[in-house]
């Protein structure tokens, strides 16, 4: 199958050419770092000292230190809505980067795990130096207070060492609680070491006070391996015959300044005279420059949100929908969002700490302003808080007055963020596949359809629905009647094509209901031909550009983002759009 560079470019190729740009300037700040400490003159007697495990700790600590600074700023979701909703962004493309705001964070918490191993190997062996290579002459390089000291009290009786070690271990934890299996599987313990990582900065800002590594401050006045006449530990230089004819061995007076010497003779054995002792100072903690900006960023938004969601919203109907499915409708003063966009849930009740992610299926619009979400009920978190807002687990729908709201919990609201959703109706013609309860995104789009169409740039939709019961299709049933009749009733029946897919069944099955009859017929056994469909969307929509939207299983995905890649004889360009929660 045949790719088209262009699209490759704009979808896979993207993303493909970043990393390899992040990766290679890793490296090269990585090899640009270790170059200035291996032939620095003020870090001369300190890589006497240390070896090359000085500049491998030192480049590591600099790669670390530009991705603990970025690691942060995927995370400032209210600015990266702001970004994408204000248009301050005007370039589709440059907005599309925007969603890729989880995969920057992944890649950079990956660098900084390679890199911390690399830096804690170099620093195992600078501890094991310091205590080999104890020198008396420059007693202010010494970590280790006297030559052969144990290096494990370097590691664990000092503060870089025993924060080293410590941010190691928190580090470990959330990077194995990372993994996809134990997302999947206990999210709550993903949930609360992620957390941890306010911990792992306030440890790394007392990690680099320390000033373990030091530098010379008068290169001028004592340029490294000068000859120093004075020094009383004479006997431990290796003295130029010339210099020892001068100056003999009982001589212990001081080293007369006005002494004669030949500049000839200094100059051709490149030998220069030291005025004074070497001076060594502590490196300003340069963490602090990049780590301060971005965390105190990230705290003002997170406290920007604390504030915003801090009033409890008013939940006025849950309905109970077949296959496990809980609707929540609820109202909050001064609330917006668009279509596409997701909300926070944070129910103490339910967990004093943890908080989830859901796509809005419903927006507040200037008629109306309730907003909903559509929460599938798959963990604990799901379960304990349906059981506090159904009285009875098999009531199907309970819809109570205002007055009677104090039976629900408190419900908190973090919100609306950003999602690629947002540019399916900001193409001529977009394509949206759902599998099962990945629905959701597009039911705020269909809502917002609903409500009108005429000022947006959306002109036809193709709208793919795979569930494995039929119960499944009655989530939204309503929805999409309501919506095909619409179009039909305003003579625009090829503005949206509606297909729902049955992956599993006994038999012949229709959505139960004679107001379902529109969906009955566009009802198919099976599952979809994906290439033969994106064929004849491309031959009804020669030489344009199409928004492939998805969320799904990730079998699903990667079928549409290989058939996006791939060209076509029409000339019709294909864009992919993928759901990830950041």
């Amino acid at each position: 199958m045949a790719l088209s560079w262009r699209s490759w470019l704009a979808n896979e190729g993207s993303k493909h050419l970043f990393l390899f740009f992040w990766l290679s300037l890793n490296v090269w700040f990585f090899w640009k770092t270790f170059l200035l400490y291996y032939q620095g003159l003020q870090y001369y007697y300190l890589h006497q000292m240390l070896g090359l495990g000085l500049c491998v700790s030192r480049a590591s600590a600099s790669v670390l230190n530009l991705n603990c600074c970025l690691v942060l700023l995927p995370m400032c979701r209210v600015i990266l809505a702001f970004l994408r909703g204000s248009q301050k962004v005007a370039s589709k493309k440059t907005r599309r980067l925007l969603d890729k705001s989880k995969t920057f964070h992944v890649t950079c918490g990956v660098t900084i795990c390679i890199f911390s191993v690399l830096h804690v190997a170099a620093h195992l062996v600078n501890a094991l130096n310091f205590s080999e290579n104890y020198s008396e002459e420059f007693l202010a390089l010494n970590a280790a207070n006297y030559r052969g000291e144990d290096p494990r009290k370097i590691l664990f009786a000092t503060v870089p060492g025993l924060t080293g070690v410590i941010m190691v271990l928190v580090l470990f934890l959330m990077c194995t609680a990372s993994t996809y299996a134990i997302r999947v599987s206990n999210y709550d313990i993903f949930w609360y070491t992620h957390n941890l990582f306010f911990v792992f900065y306030m440890l790394l800002m007392l990690h680099v006070s320390g000033g373990v590594l030091k530098y010379q401050t008068n290169l001028e006045e004592h340029p490294p391996g000068c000859f120093s006449p004075n020094k009383t530990l004479r006997q431990n230089l290796t003295v130029p015959k010339a210099f020892g004819e001068l100056f003999p061995d009982y001589t212990t007076e001081p080293f007369p300044e006005d002494l004669p010497v030949s500049e000839p003779f200094v100059q051709n054995n490149f030998m220069r005279i030291c005025s004074e002792e070497p001076k060594f100072q502590s490196h300003f903690p340069e963490t602090w420059f990049w780590i301060s900006g971005p965390l105190c960023l990230y705290c003002v938004e997170r406290l920007y949100r604390y504030i915003r969601s801090n009033k409890p919203v008013t939940i006025t109907s849950v309905i109970s929908h077949p296959s496990n499915v809980l609707e929540v409708r609820m109202m909050k003063d001064d609330f917006e969002a668009r279509p596409g966009q997701y909300v926070i849930l944070h129910c103490p009740r339910v967990s004093a700490l943890e908080s989830h992610p859901f796509t809005l299926t419903m927006c507040p619009t200037d008629t109306k302003a309730t907003f909903g979400v559509h929460l599938k009920i798959v963990g604990d978190w799901t379960e304990r808080f349906r059981d506090l807002l159904l009285l009875h687990s098999n009531q199907d729908t309970e819809i109570l007055p205002i007055f009677q709201q104090r039976r629900y919990p408190k419900l908190y609201v973090d919100g609306p963020f950003g999602s690629p959703f947002e540019e399916a109706l900001n193409y001529e013609v977009s394509l949206c596949v759902a599998g099962g309860i990945g629905v959701t995104p597009f039911a705020s789009v269909l809502n917002t359809l609903l409500d009108g169409w005429k000022c947006y740039k959306l002109r036809r939709l193709y709208f793919i629905w795979v569930c494995r019961d039929i119960e499944s299709f009655r989530w939204f049933a309503d929805l999409l009647c309501m919506l095909h009749n619409k179009f039909w009733q305003e003579n625009r029946p090829d503005y949206i094509n509606i297909q729902l897919y049955l992956s599993q069944t006994d038999g012949i099955q229709k959505i139960i209901g004679e107001k379902y009859q529109a969906l009955n017929s566009r009802l198919l056994i099976g599952r979809p031909q994906w290439k033969l469909l994106f064929d004849d969307i491309a031959k009804c929509n020669r030489r344009k550009t199409i928004g492939v939207f998805c969320c799904g299983p990730n079998k699903i995905s990667k079928i549409l983002h290989k058939l996006s890649n791939s060209s076509n004889s029409y000339g019709t360009r294909f864009e992919y759009n993928k759901e990830s929660f950041s």
